[in-house]
Protein backbone atom coordinates (compact mmCIF):
# COMPACT_ATOMS: atom_id res chain seq x y z
CA UNK A 1 0.00 0.00 0.00
CA UNK A 2 1.45 3.23 -1.03
CA UNK A 3 2.20 6.09 1.44
CA UNK A 4 -0.79 8.25 2.44
CA UNK A 5 -0.67 12.00 3.03
CA UNK A 6 -3.17 13.11 5.94
CA UNK A 7 -5.71 13.82 4.09
CA UNK A 8 -6.01 10.52 2.30
CA UNK A 9 -5.78 8.67 5.38
CA UNK A 10 -8.68 10.29 7.01
CA UNK A 11 -10.61 10.18 3.78
CA UNK A 12 -9.63 6.44 3.44
CA UNK A 13 -10.09 5.79 7.54
CA UNK A 14 -13.87 7.19 6.68
CA UNK A 15 -14.77 5.49 3.75
CA UNK A 16 -13.20 1.91 5.57
CA UNK A 17 -15.42 2.16 7.98
CA UNK A 18 -18.44 2.64 5.92
CA UNK A 19 -17.44 -0.50 3.83
CA UNK A 20 -17.31 -2.51 6.99
CA UNK A 21 -20.80 -1.47 8.31
CA UNK A 22 -22.24 -2.17 4.58
CA UNK A 23 -20.72 -5.49 4.37
CA UNK A 24 -22.01 -5.88 8.18
CA UNK A 25 -25.58 -5.48 6.67
CA UNK A 26 -25.36 -7.49 3.70
CA UNK A 27 -25.38 -10.35 5.97
CA UNK A 28 -27.95 -9.16 8.26
CA UNK A 29 -30.65 -8.18 5.45
CA UNK A 30 -30.18 -11.75 3.79
CA UNK A 31 -31.21 -12.86 7.51
CA UNK A 32 -33.94 -10.51 7.67
CA UNK A 33 -35.44 -11.39 4.06
CA UNK A 34 -35.42 -15.15 5.07
CA UNK A 35 -37.71 -14.08 8.20
CA UNK A 36 -40.34 -11.87 6.13
CA UNK A 37 -43.53 -12.88 4.81
CA UNK A 38 -45.00 -9.11 3.34
CA UNK A 39 -44.51 -9.65 -0.16
CA UNK A 40 -43.72 -5.76 -0.48
CA UNK A 41 -41.53 -5.12 2.74
CA UNK A 42 -39.31 -8.20 1.36
CA UNK A 43 -39.19 -7.15 -2.45
CA UNK A 44 -37.86 -3.54 -0.95
CA UNK A 45 -35.31 -5.57 0.93
CA UNK A 46 -34.09 -7.69 -1.36
CA UNK A 47 -33.91 -4.46 -3.93
CA UNK A 48 -31.78 -2.62 -0.68
CA UNK A 49 -29.37 -5.57 -0.56
CA UNK A 50 -28.67 -4.98 -3.88
CA UNK A 51 -27.68 -1.65 -3.32
CA UNK A 52 -25.96 -2.19 -0.54
CA UNK A 53 -23.25 -4.61 -1.91
CA UNK A 54 -23.12 -2.27 -4.92
CA UNK A 55 -21.98 0.56 -2.22
CA UNK A 56 -19.61 -1.83 -0.81
CA UNK A 57 -18.22 -2.00 -4.16
CA UNK A 58 -18.23 1.20 -5.18
CA UNK A 59 -16.21 2.25 -1.53
CA UNK A 60 -13.86 -0.44 -2.00
CA UNK A 61 -13.17 0.95 -5.58
CA UNK A 62 -12.49 4.61 -4.37
CA UNK A 63 -10.57 3.18 -0.93
CA UNK A 64 -8.16 1.46 -3.77
CA UNK A 65 -8.25 4.37 -6.11
CA UNK A 66 -6.95 6.33 -2.78
CA UNK A 67 -4.09 4.18 -2.22
CA UNK A 68 -5.36 2.47 0.55
CA UNK A 69 -6.76 -1.84 1.03
CA UNK A 70 -5.26 -3.02 4.34
CA UNK A 71 -8.46 -1.07 6.19
CA UNK A 72 -10.49 -3.10 4.37
CA UNK A 73 -9.44 -6.24 6.70
CA UNK A 74 -11.84 -5.08 9.73
CA UNK A 75 -14.86 -6.36 7.37
CA UNK A 76 -14.16 -9.76 8.37
CA UNK A 77 -15.06 -8.78 12.12
CA UNK A 78 -18.28 -6.39 11.17
CA UNK A 79 -19.29 -10.04 9.70
CA UNK A 80 -18.74 -12.21 11.89
CA UNK A 81 -21.14 -9.35 14.32
CA UNK A 82 -23.60 -10.03 12.15
CA UNK A 83 -23.95 -13.65 11.65
CA UNK A 84 -23.69 -13.86 15.67
CA UNK A 85 -26.49 -11.61 15.69
CA UNK A 86 -28.75 -13.88 13.26
CA UNK A 87 -30.28 -16.03 15.28
CA UNK A 88 -31.17 -13.91 17.98
CA UNK A 89 -33.29 -11.98 15.53
CA UNK A 90 -34.69 -15.17 14.86
CA UNK A 91 -36.46 -15.34 18.32
CA UNK A 92 -37.73 -11.71 18.71
CA UNK A 93 -40.99 -11.07 19.18
CA UNK A 94 -44.62 -13.20 20.33
CA UNK A 95 -45.45 -13.08 16.93
CA UNK A 96 -44.68 -12.98 13.05
CA UNK A 97 -45.81 -9.18 12.97
CA UNK A 98 -43.71 -8.18 15.45
CA UNK A 99 -40.74 -10.21 14.50
CA UNK A 100 -41.06 -8.39 11.59
CA UNK A 101 -41.84 -5.02 13.41
CA UNK A 102 -38.57 -5.63 15.34
CA UNK A 103 -36.36 -5.91 12.17
CA UNK A 104 -37.73 -2.93 10.65
CA UNK A 105 -36.81 -1.41 13.80
CA UNK A 106 -33.50 -2.54 13.23
CA UNK A 107 -33.09 -1.62 9.89
CA UNK A 108 -34.58 1.63 10.43
CA UNK A 109 -31.55 2.45 13.25
CA UNK A 110 -28.85 1.07 10.88
CA UNK A 111 -30.30 3.56 7.96
CA UNK A 112 -30.06 6.18 10.22
CA UNK A 113 -26.39 5.63 11.24
CA UNK A 114 -25.40 5.23 7.49
CA UNK A 115 -26.78 8.34 6.77
CA UNK A 116 -24.82 9.86 8.96
CA UNK A 117 -21.69 8.38 8.84
CA UNK A 118 -22.00 9.17 4.54
CA UNK A 119 -22.99 12.72 5.79
CA UNK A 120 -19.72 13.11 7.64
CA UNK A 121 -17.44 11.32 4.43
CA UNK A 122 -19.34 13.85 1.68
CA UNK A 123 -19.03 16.79 4.07
CA UNK A 124 -15.01 15.93 4.96
CA UNK A 125 -14.72 15.23 1.17
CA UNK A 126 -15.63 18.56 0.08
CA UNK A 127 -13.71 20.09 2.63
CA UNK A 128 -10.03 18.56 1.82
CA UNK A 129 -11.20 18.83 -2.05
CA UNK A 130 -11.75 15.61 -2.72
CA UNK A 131 -14.49 15.54 -5.19
CA UNK A 132 -14.77 12.42 -6.20
CA UNK A 133 -15.88 10.78 -2.87
CA UNK A 134 -17.91 13.80 -2.02
CA UNK A 135 -19.94 12.23 -5.10
CA UNK A 136 -19.93 8.91 -4.07
CA UNK A 137 -20.93 9.57 -0.47
CA UNK A 138 -24.12 11.73 -1.52
CA UNK A 139 -25.33 9.04 -4.04
CA UNK A 140 -25.25 6.51 -0.97
CA UNK A 141 -26.50 8.74 1.23
CA UNK A 142 -29.56 9.44 -0.63
CA UNK A 143 -30.08 5.94 -1.11
CA UNK A 144 -30.08 5.26 2.29
CA UNK A 145 -32.61 8.19 2.92
CA UNK A 146 -35.20 6.34 0.56
CA UNK A 147 -34.91 3.24 2.27
CA UNK A 148 -35.55 4.97 5.46
CA UNK A 149 -38.31 6.91 4.27
CA UNK A 150 -39.81 2.93 3.53
CA UNK A 151 -38.79 1.63 6.67
CA UNK A 152 -41.16 4.52 8.36
CA UNK A 153 -43.82 3.50 6.58
CA UNK A 154 -43.67 -0.32 7.53
CA UNK A 155 -42.72 0.47 11.11
CA UNK A 156 -46.29 2.35 11.53
CA UNK A 157 -48.07 -0.45 9.41
CA UNK A 158 -46.49 -3.22 10.98
CA UNK A 159 -47.50 -1.60 14.67
CA UNK A 160 -50.93 -1.94 13.59
CA UNK A 161 -50.40 -5.17 12.62
CA UNK A 162 -49.23 -6.43 15.81
CA UNK A 163 -52.10 -4.68 17.46
CA UNK A 164 -54.67 -6.80 14.82
CA UNK A 165 -52.77 -10.31 15.47
CA UNK A 166 -51.83 -9.74 19.46
CA UNK A 167 -54.77 -7.20 21.42
CA UNK A 168 -58.53 -8.37 21.47
CA UNK A 169 -60.57 -6.09 19.56
CA UNK A 170 -63.02 -4.91 22.14
CA UNK A 171 -59.82 -4.04 23.89
CA UNK A 172 -58.66 -1.45 21.21
CA UNK A 173 -59.15 1.93 21.57
CA UNK A 174 -59.66 2.20 25.15
CA UNK A 175 -59.00 4.67 27.24
CA UNK A 176 -55.66 3.82 29.00
CA UNK A 177 -55.63 3.67 33.08
CA UNK A 178 -59.12 3.78 34.87
CA UNK A 179 -61.96 5.04 33.09
CA UNK A 180 -63.02 8.59 33.23
CA UNK A 181 -65.17 9.21 35.58
CA UNK A 182 -68.24 11.63 35.08
CA UNK A 183 -68.16 15.00 36.27
CA UNK A 184 -70.32 15.51 39.17
CA UNK A 185 -73.55 17.25 38.23
CA UNK A 186 -73.70 20.84 40.05
CA UNK A 187 -76.44 21.51 41.83
CA UNK A 188 -79.46 23.10 40.47
CA UNK A 189 -79.69 26.61 41.72
CA UNK A 190 -82.87 27.28 44.52
CA UNK A 191 -85.69 29.38 42.72
CA UNK A 192 -86.68 32.20 44.09
CA UNK A 193 -90.11 32.90 45.47
CA UNK A 194 -91.76 35.37 43.97
CA UNK A 195 -93.11 37.84 46.01
CA UNK A 196 -97.02 38.32 45.94
CA UNK A 197 -98.21 40.88 43.72
CA UNK A 198 -99.09 44.57 45.57
CA UNK A 199 -103.12 44.95 45.28
CA UNK A 200 -103.32 48.13 43.00
CA UNK A 201 -104.85 51.54 45.04
CA UNK A 202 -107.83 52.76 43.56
Amino acid sequence: MADLNERDTKVVQYLSEAYGKEKELETSLEAHIAMTTKAPYKKRLQQHLRETKAHARGLERRIKKLGGGGQLTQTAVGKVMAVAKGPLHMVRGSGEQEKMLKNAKTEYFNEHEEIATYLAIETLAEKVGDRETAILAKGIRREEERMAKFLEGQIKSLSGAVVSEEVPSAQRKAASGSRRRAAPKRPAKAKRARKPARASRR
